[in-house]
């Protein structure tokens, strides 16, 4: 699994591969943060424009499986190409979108490559190094999706504020352009998979681990989407702090975010369920002690790093799906983003519920820590499953 020398540097290729992450990552967070504005433009309320967060959603839960499967055949750096190109379109439609419905259409079209993209660019980082280096080459990609949430989204929400927010998805389709390029240039040239179909990379759905690896994630993920989505209010309703205090948080969780996600790949290269055990178990005390720090701007900084470390369970999740999905490899790593997808709507779902109940917007940290504890629980079946049927699979886990 060794990248060639004559074909790719891998630091570039991880380079661009990344460039496209922090496409994906600024257009995903930063659509939230400019709801406000594109609501009052296309002269609709808050929760109509909310819709179009979800319609992108949407896309990446359908986009990832079918683009995977009918994809796996193709050589990867033509998919990457073809769906970076995708996205750069989508996007840059979204900043044209002359009114509501055509920006939920829009949105939704650019949702559609955003799972496949992380799924194949991560089993083209995976095989630019040892296996014994793959998470952390994984970690590298992904690091432009974590990094957007320090540098992008704010970047994004403040052309959005001083231009219009028609720019904000307008740089990201610039992005993405950019990316097309870069991948061209730098990713390796490979002939593409003649025995790939969709029928062989749906066998992954026939694998009880799979199943039981993106159930982990749906969960487990779900816990920190929970508090993230309500922050902003819950600084504003309890902490009792300025609006201007919460980009600052914001970003304090993107930095907590980017040092999990690299952090948690170096431990998954040598215990990679011991570390998915670790980072869930970190999650759920962090997520508890939510409602406890947040009346105090500095305790709540503290908190909200601490849960965003825990977002470093996306790359050892990963890690693990390419080990149980045997063939169906393309397939298998993009549903992993479905997954994440429908714990950015199960965690926030259900977040509500317990503010609407009346418990109160800290809340969401108890919903999260049992998310958490949920997301654990379906990891430790798995690895219990595991061992009565095989005693390891293809990468050291223990």
């Amino acid at each position: 699994m060794s990248a060639h020398p004559h074909q790719a540097h891998p630091a570039l290729v991880l380079f661009a591969l990344s460039v496209g992450a922090f496409a994906i990552g600024t257009t995903e967070f930063a659509a939230m943060s400019l709801l406000p504005f594109f609501a009052r433009d296309l002269g609709i309320d808050a929760p109509t424009a909310g819709h179009a967060i979800s319609a992108y959603a949407l896309g990446v839960v359908a986009g990832a499986p079918v683009i995977a499967a009918f994809g796996a055949r193709l050589p990867r750096r033509t998919l990457l190409i073809g769906l970076m190109a995708m996205f750069a379109l989508a996007n840059g439609l979204s900043a044209l979108s002359p009114s509501y419905h055509w920006m939920l259409l829009f949105r939704f079209l650019s949702g559609m490559p955003h799972g496949a993209y992380f799924g194949v660019a991560a089993l083209v980082a995976a095989s630019l190094v040892p296996i014994e280096k793959r998470a952390q080459a994984i970690a590298r990609m992904f690091a432009g999706l974590t990094v957007a949430t320090i540098i992008g989204v704010p970047v994004a929400n403040w052309m959005g504020q001083a231009l219009g927010w028609r720019w904000g998805f307008g740089v990201v389709a610039v992005l993405a352009l950019a990316t097309v390029t870069l991948v061209a240039i730098h990713a390796p040239r490979d002939g593409g998979d003649a025995k790939a179909s969709p029928m062989r990379e749906l066998t992954a759905l026939q694998r009880p681990q799979v199943w039981l690896t993106l159930l982990t994630g749906a969960i487990g993920f779900g816990g920190l989407f929970a508090v993230y989505t309500y922050v902003a209010s819950t600084m504003i309703e309890v902490t009792h702090v300025s609006e201007a205090y919460v980009p600052l948080i914001l970003a304090i969780f993107g930095v907590g975010m980017t040092l999990g996600n690299l952090a948690s790949a170096w431990a998954a290269d040598r215990a990679l369920n011991r570390t998915v055990i670790g980072i869930m178990l970190w999650s759920a005390a962090s997520l508890a002690l939510f409602p406890l720090l947040a009346g105090h701007v500095w305790t709540l900084g503290l908190v909200i790093f601490m849960i965003g470390l825990g977002g470093g369970l996306g790359t050892p999740l990963q890690a693990r799906l390419m080990d149980v999905a045997g063939d169906a490899q393309t397939l298998a790593a993009a549903l992993h983003h479905s997954a994440f997808n429908v714990a950015n709507a199960v965690g926030p779902w259900l977040g509500g519920l317990s503010i609407a109940a009346g418990h109160g917007l800290v809340s969401t940290g108890w919903i999260g820590a049992a998310l958490s504890l949920g997301g654990l629980a379906v990891f430790l079946i798995a690895i219990a499953l595991q061992r009565r049927t095989a005693p390891r699979i293809v990468a050291p886990a223990e």
